[in-house]
């Protein structure tokens, strides 16, 4: 195959700091099994933006023969890191590390336009800091309830100006009273007999926008037994820099983690959001390289478990009822970092059937992802949008009357698309929905 180069930067190939391995790159058989379950190459139509091609390019630039330049590296950023490609592939190749070593090279080497450096570092330097989000809260508070969001998309102005500013617009999440509040206790006890003692991570974005999530998650594990543990020094988990190759960040955030739970004795470490567990679960090699902090994060990886995943695990021991008087029908969204990254799909459903009256229906092509991709929806907004489209079209033609998702950048851009198509369908986390099992509320509409 023949690789087309591009000379306008002339970074010529990787570092010596952890490139892509030859070894893995050479478990690729180049069959082709990737390519029907690899969303941006079913979107853009390329060879060299499928897994297989994002190899060879990995190969030909380990091996000199290409640089690492505009050209190449426009095919390793279409990736949306949803990993169904692993989940796929018969010959086992690692596509996670490879994409992941390629992009910290990228972070480091390929020196990207003004524009996109500076919209990264807004991102960077913005999403992984709640405190610093939290003075946002008001502005956004009065953007919205002054239906400004309205009158900005049917102008269409922003998207002109910026798609990437536009298309971050318009997944801004609905600010409400509970964004304002975090004032979790430190310890909250168990229901009835103790059965474990577990941590819960709040989250960056979940912890401002999904408190909801949140506060269900610590009734539906206190209601089962468990005394929850809520550090108040715990940060973001490091999932979006450590995803985009920032590795000075990705690794300062996981060592805030360890330690700010590093004297909480606690037997797991509780996590309701896709994105975060798997890097949570990935800690042991974002800090391989860290002889302080080394086994540290493998003993704190062993403990994380997602929320779904645990109880499924320990059981379920509170009393559930039914959520309506009426079967309620659900399509459950798998999100790619807990189908793929990290093995979990039938355990969301087992507990979700738990639950009196529900029915479960499944989507056509569940495991593709939904373009939200951490923030791959705000710097790849084209690819993102006609997936989103698909998505929400899949979940609609199941006819149920409510989706269960797990991941807040899966609901938000669900949300966004489903409210483009004009469809009226709830979205909420299973967390939310045992919760009001466990507590017999009953949903209306």
């Amino acid at each position: 195959m023949q690789i087309s180069e591009n000379n306008d930067n002339h970074i010529k190939g990787f570092d010596d700091n952890h490139p892509p391995e030859p070894k893995l790159i050479d478990t690729c058989v180049h069959c082709g099994f990737c390519l029907s379950t690899c969303p941006s190459y079913r979107v853009i139509g390329k060879e060299m933006d499928s897994p297989r091609g994002r190899i060879y390019l990995m190969d030909a630039i380990n091996e000199g023969e290409i640089a690492l330049n505009t050209a190449t590296t426009e095919h390793f950023d279409s990736c949306l890191g949803c990993l169904a490609c692993v989940t796929t592939c018969p010959s086992g190749v690692a596509y996670d590390k490879l994409i992941s070593a390629t992009r910290h090279q990228i972070a480091r080497n390929y020196p990207r336009s003004l524009p996109d450096k500076l919209f990264r570092q807004l991102i960077f330097s913005l999403f992984p800091y709640p405190q610093r989000l939290r003075f946002l809260l008001v502005p956004l508070f009065i953007y919205q309830k002054l239906g400004l969001p309205k009158l900005i998309r049917a102008t269409g102005l922003l998207k002109k100006i910026s798609p990437r500013l536009a298309a971050m617009e318009s997944i801004l999440p609905e600010v409400t009273g509970k964004s304002f509040r975090d004032n979790y206790p430190t310890v909250i006890p168990a229901q009835g007999t103790k059965r474990y003692r577990v941590g819960v991570i709040l989250g960056c974005v979940q912890r401002l926008f999904f408190s909801p999530v949140n506060e269900a998650t610590v009734r539906v594990l206190t209601a089962n037994g468990c005394e929850v543990v809520i550090p108040k020094s715990q940060g973001c988990c490091a999932a979006l820099p450590e995803h985009q190759g920032q590795t000075a960040q990705a690794q300062s955030l996981a060592r805030q983690m360890i330690d700010s739970f590093a004297d909480m004795n606690v037997d797991y470490v509780i996590i309701n959001a896709a994105g975060c567990g798997h890097t949570l679960k990935e800690y042991g090699h974002i800090l391989e390289n860290d002889p302080e902090y080394r086994d540290k994060a493998k003993q704190f990886a062993q403990k994380v478990k997602d929320c779904q995943e645990f109880l499924a695990m320990v059981g379920l021991t509170a009393k559930l009822s039914p959520l309506q008087d009426e079967p309620l029908t659900i399509v459950y969204q798998d999100a790619c970092h807990l189908l793929h990254g990290q093995k979990i799909s039938v355990q969301p459903r087992q507990v979700l059937r738990q639950i009196p009256g529900v029915k479960l229906r499944e989507p056509l092509d569940a495991a593709l992802c939904c373009g939200s991709a951490g923030v791959y929806n705000m710097l790849q907004p084209e690819v993102a949008e006609e997936l989103g489209e698909q998505k929400a079209r899949n979940l609609v033609n199941t006819g149920a009357n409510m989706i269960a998702s797990s991941n807040p950048g899966c609901s938000l851009q669900i949300a966004k698309h489903l409210h483009q198509q004009g469809k009226e369908i709830s979205i909420m986390h299973p967390m939310e929905l045992l919760d009001f099992a466990i507590r017999g509320v009953k949903l209306r509409g």
